[in-house]
């Protein structure tokens, strides 16, 4: 109905709620922030840490452009609230580097170029390094299934695998699950 607002907007009084203090851990160091208690993981680490790698796709936890490691294990950060996840050890792609020597994954991202755009490929690494640790590369077959929460508009997918097979067999993380 033109002119109508929703319920929910007619209960609300315009005061954003009181913000939060938070520390996240983050590729190993502590960040003290001051956050709106609705800011997203994602959100956090793009705008207040300005680690922009992970990238902001469908928002619904759907394309995967957002995959980051929690405690080791692939997590969509668009899909809980930065709150939530104090205490938590967070890897961002900014951080799967040791200095100069890139991760195994993203050297072989560069040899098989496994890119093509590029919007998906740090979501991609961040999933495809949970893959292997998880033991989840054994086939290309099982490459796919397990990496079939990352989507890549340009269909990159072959190249992907390859990258991660090679990696798996670096790191010796080849088993089947």
């Amino acid at each position: 109905m033109p002119g109508a607002i929703s319920s929910a907007a007619a209960q609300g009084d315009g005061v954003a709620p009181a913000p939060l203090d938070v520390v996240l851990r983050v590729n190993g160091a502590d960040h003290r922030l001051t956050l709106d208690p609705r800011t997203t993981l994602l959100d956090a680490l793009r705008e207040h840490l300005h680690l922009t790698g992970s990238k902001k796709g469908c928002g619904l936890g759907q394309c995967g452009a957002c995959t980051v490691l929690m405690d080791g294990k692939r997590f969509k950060s668009c899909l809980s609230l930065a709150a939530l996840v104090e205490g938590r050890e967070i890897t961002t792609i900014e951080g799967l580097a040791q200095g100069d020597e890139l991760h195994p994954l993203q050297a072989a991202f560069i040899e098989r170029d496994a890119f093509q755009c590029g919007y998906c490929t740090s979501g991609q690494i961040m999933a495809g390094v949970a893959c292997i640790n998880e033991g989840h590369a054994g086939s290309p077959e099982e490459i796919r299934e397990w990496m079939s929460g990352n989507i890549c508009r340009c269909g990159a997918y072959d190249n992907i695998v390859a990258a991660i097979q090679d990696a798996a067999a670096v790191t010796g993380s080849t088993q089947g699950g």
